[in-house]
């Protein structure tokens, strides 16, 4: 038998492992009966933290997404150590940097032997189950359950790996992700607590809208970002970037519309093909039916109008951002059905429900799409957490600066559970209770290593701290940049260069050499600070 001390609702109640369930033992103030929580992570793919309109009301409409900050907390500092899918997800289950987890790229092979947070939740009596995008090339480990999407997945009639093999699903994945989370709900062990992770497709490329959502967000023109023509005059690792929507987003796969010089991209060739490999042939008849109509009225339209130049850029930049928050829209009215169940069956106060992306994205900030970069758009990820009345206050902002290596820690804070020596990450539990912790940090540390590969953004390290950023870039190429966010939040202007900011620059290098020894990565000895 195992005595986890668990803090909950202002005292200290002991829990007793019993085997493989908790029990309540005595609150050492008082007899009074406290269910460990159940915690439920929803994990979005590249939905950004500008289209909420929780945290900005430009664009997008997220009512649901925005409740569960009303009625519990928003981060307006959260932050990823590595922008790119598969590396952020085991960054999530292992509390660790990627160069510690050993998945630093979408081209590895996650090691599921090594220590993980629902391996350790479960040891200490949760049931775990992990549904949706997976995303790391191994079989998962450590959950009771697990459904998971093969690769990226599709949007339409997607297909899913079991323990029993690969079925074929008819509907929309959003929709499919959630039947299945509220499945699993239904037919867990009602006597235990339970981790259960919803990692949805939306709202990763090529932005496939539910056909219901099609007319969505057509009666709007979206303003167009102050740094959308970029030139990266003082950048060169952005120069080389292949991420623009003028130059790199491709007609019918990610506009679904021909392209009006009649070239077609490989992309746009896969698009279109007639079998179920093509994301399009996966569509049933009556949804290519509701497709068809309605893009081929946009695909007349734009042959009319005979666009060239910056009026065809803007006009891509338009089409873009209605077809992503098509999705995002049906990935909110998911998350609305998954809360009116919990709120149904009474699971609400003795629930965190947890919100994020796994890392943000360019919505034509400095003309691109995608993601990759350490620059503000994609470093930064949305964060919002319903919690149970106990925590206090709702409704709040924190500012402290979290990373998506502290969700592993946070997790078995809440759960009561010790938290391993090796986790990188730091528990956020006391922010959420309202304390603000003179001790907390104040430098994130951010490393990007999938280069060469798609979209060709450098391999970069970087710190970024309250107010300043520095980052290197290296391999083929030996860049730093540097920021003042506070007087530049666009990072347009690098001041690595500028003679009034060298002390500022050899601090920011001795304190990102500090956060390299910190979380031992070795690139500081392969690339030694100058």
């Amino acid at each position: 038998m195992k005595d986890i001390l668990k803090e909950n609702d202002g005292y200290q109640s002991m829990f007793l492992k019993v085997s493989g369930g908790l029990c309540l033992l005595v609150s050492s103030a008082s007899a009074v009966y406290a269910k460990p929580l159940n915690i439920i992570y929803i994990m979005s793919d590249d939905h950004t933290e500008q289209m909420i309109s929780a945290y900005d009301q430009r664009f997008g409409y997220t009512p649901h997404i925005d409740r569960l900050a009303k009625e519990g907390v928003r981060f307006t500092n959260s932050f990823v150590a590595n922008s790119i899918s598969g590396p952020s997800r085991a960054c999530l289950l292992t509390g660790k940097h990627s160069h510690k987890n050993g998945f630093a790229t979408n081209y590895g092979h996650f090691d599921g032997n090594q220590q993980t947070v629902q391996k350790i939740l479960r040891e200490n009596g949760y049931q775990t189950a992990m549904i949706g995008k997976w995303h790391l090339e191994s079989e998962p480990v450590g959950f009771d359950y697990w459904e998971i999407l093969p690769g990226q997945g599709y949007y339409y009639q997607p297909e899913f790996i079991t323990k029993e093999g690969v079925k074929t699903e008819s509907g929309y994945v959003t929709d499919l992700i959630t039947d299945k989370s509220i499945q699993w709900l239904q037919s867990r062990d009602t006597k235990k607590p339970f981790c259960l992770f919803v990692h949805h497709k939306a709202t990763h490329r090529n932005w496939m809208p539910h056909v219901d959502d099609l007319q969505a967000y057509e009666d709007r023109n979206f303003p167009l970002p102050e740094n959308f023509y970029d030139d990266y005059a003082d950048r060169e690792a952005a120069k080389k970037a292949e991420m623009s929507i003028d130059k790199h987003m491709t007609f019918y796969y990610d506009l679904k519309v021909p392209n009006p010089n009649g070239l077609r991209s490989n992309l746009d060739v896969w698009y279109n093909r007639g079998d179920t490999a093509g994301s399009y042939g996966r569509m049933l008849p009556y949804e290519k039916k509701i497709w068809n109509h309605f893009y081929d009225s946009i695909a007349v339209d734009l042959q009319n109008r005979n666009l060239s130049g910056k009026d065809l850029a803007e006009w891509k930049y338009q089409r873009y951002l209605k077809d992503y928050l098509k999705t995002a829209k049906s990935l909110d009215d998911n998350i609305g059905r998954l809360y009116d169940w919990l709120e149904k069956e009474g699971l609400l106060e003795n629930t965190i429900i947890i919100y994020t992306s796994d890392q943000g994205f360019y919505m034509g900030e400095h003309g691109w799409f995608d993601k990759r970069f350490m620059y503000e758009e994609s470093m930064r990820t949305p964060l919002v957490m319903r919690l149970p009345k106990h925590f206090g206050k709702r409704g709040r902002d924190i500012r402290q600066m979290v990373q998506n290596i502290d969700h592993a820690p946070t997790f078995l804070n809440i759960a009561g559970v010790k938290i391993p020596k090796d986790i990188q990450g730091v528990s956020y539990l006391p922010l959420l209770k309202g304390k603000k912790p003179a001790s907390w940090r104040k430098a994130l540390y951010y490393h990007y290593q999938e280069y060469p590969a798609e979209h060709a953004v450098k391999r970069h390290y970087g710190i970024r701290t309250e107010r300043y950023k520095l980052m290197h870039f290296y391999h083929d190429i030996d860049k730093w940049e540097m920021y003042d966010l506070k007087n530049d939040p666009a990072e347009m202007h690098n001041l690595i260069d500028d003679p009034d900011y060298q002390c500022l620059k050899d601090s920011l290098k001795k304190q990102l050499l500090d956060l390299q020894v910190k979380y031992d990565d070795p690139i500081r000895s392969r690339y030694p600070m100058p």
